[in-house]
């Protein structure tokens, strides 16, 4: 029997049946799993599960019962789903039908990222695939995050699904005929002013969005939490530093994207929607302007090859720069072409760019110590910590 650790969560695969015959093999099987991975919950995936018995269904109790939680059983069959319906236990467990299957082989590729790819499948719907190290958890966090933003009134496109592909997770979102800002700058260079004026105007438009009751995470206890991972390869004098830095920031319960790049704004007709929001928060707006930087400042300087870069940006490279002045510019409506407010605004957002670039860069290695000693420290050292030594309180 095999068995996945899924952050809190140890995913335990059940066989083709479970009955009189094998009960007693299978539940030692699950107790010696749950034993061997203390202080996890279980959960069971039921894909090759084709029929249980009574028997069985006593056995998924007794799990139930001993956590106190609705156990979760994913990826059950249309049979199996019948069974635990007619017997009650989907009041009783967290039973989840399996997933549609779907192929992305001959779709058109319209975005790619740091988790996952963007495909249109058809006219009507586009879907984003996940790297197969995303979690399932992950998926349909990003789900709920933005079904919960667009209650708040944020213009994003909701996803309707939660598909298989492969080994990989996907969502799948209704957009007709709608293409990204990057698709629109890679097709049309001289689109890009238009492209970054229309996107500042969202963004500013986002940040007056507040949103109330813990809907969603907050970044600023989620940057305090980070700090707490990260840790274990600072000096405490640099943890105190970090911490002040963050503590430093004004509270906000304003809306922020978390990634309000190029290729997750889509362009539906004359309307801009929003995808790709699992990192979406609440805290101040100078996170989002300063994760401006990451794709357009960041990845552009970036060692990998300029065709890398490329895949990653969406659209041309020497248009970057164009796009975030553009973007800046009309964000804090200043002349674009007034260079002095340009190099205030970029020195006053760098700080909190090499702030992000390490957090996101240390969450993508799942708090590795070794990787992120490697990946990571140093940029938390050089380029960081005497970023914020020379910053000033945010004052807007």
């Amino acid at each position: 029997m095999n068995s996945t650790v899924e952050n809190e969560s140890i995913v335990i695969t059940l066989g083709k049946r479970i009955d009189t015959n094998n009960a007693p093999q299978v539940e030692q099987e699950i107790d010696e799993i749950i034993k061997a991975n203390e202080g996890l919950t279980p959960a069971f995936d039921a894909l090759e599960l084709e029929y249980i018995s009574s028997v069985g269904l006593r056995i998924l109790m007794k799990y139930c019962k001993a956590t106190g939680k609705k156990i979760q059983i994913r990826n059950v069959s249309k049979d199996v789903f019948d069974i635990f319906e007619t017997t009650g236990f989907t009041n009783i467990l967290d039973v989840q039908k399996k997933m549609r299957e779907i192929s992305v082989e001959g779709c058109e590729l319209i975005g790619s990222g740091g988790y996952g790819m963007v495909y249109r499948i058809d006219p009507e719907t586009i879907a984003k695939i996940y790297l197969p190290q995303v979690s399932l958890e992950m998926v349909k966090k990003e789900r709920d995050v933005a079904q919960k933003a667009f209650l708040a009134g944020v213009p994003t496109a909701i996803s309707y699904d939660v598909v298989r592909c492969g080994d990989s997770y996907g969502v799948v979102f209704e957009l007709l005929n709608a293409k990204t800002v990057a698709q629109h700058m890679a097709d049309d260079p001289s689109c890009v002013k238009e492209m970054g004026v229309r996107s500042a105007n969202l963004l500013r438009e986002l940040h007056k969005i507040e949103v109330k009751d813990n809907l969603i995470p907050n970044r600023k206890e989620e940057m305090l939490a980070w700090i707490e991972n990260i840790k274990c390869i600072l000096e405490p004098s640099e943890v105190e530093e970090l911490t002040a830095f963050i503590r430093a920031i004004p509270d906000s319960d304003h809306f922020l994207h978390g990634d309000f790049n190029s290729k997750n704004i889509m362009v539906n007709g004359d309307e801009f929607l929003l995808i790709d929001i699992g990192d979406a928060a609440v805290g101040h707006p100078v996170f989002d302007l300063a994760g401006l930087l990451l794709p357009y400042v960041y990845l552009p300087q970036s060692p990998m090859p300029d065709e890398e870069k490329v895949r990653l940006l969406g659209f041309r490279l020497e248009d970057a720069p164009l796009m975030l002045k553009t973007m800046l510019a009309t964000y804090f409506g200043y002349d674009e072409n007034d260079e002095q407010q340009y190099g205030m605004k970029m020195q006053l957002l760098n700080p909190y760019a090499a702030l992000l670039a390490s957090y996101h860069g240390s969450r993508r290695t799942g708090f590795n110590v070794d990787l992120m000693r490697q990946t990571h420290l140093p940029l938390i050292k050089g380029r960081l910590l005497p970023a914020i030594r020379q910053t000033k309180p945010i004052d807007w």
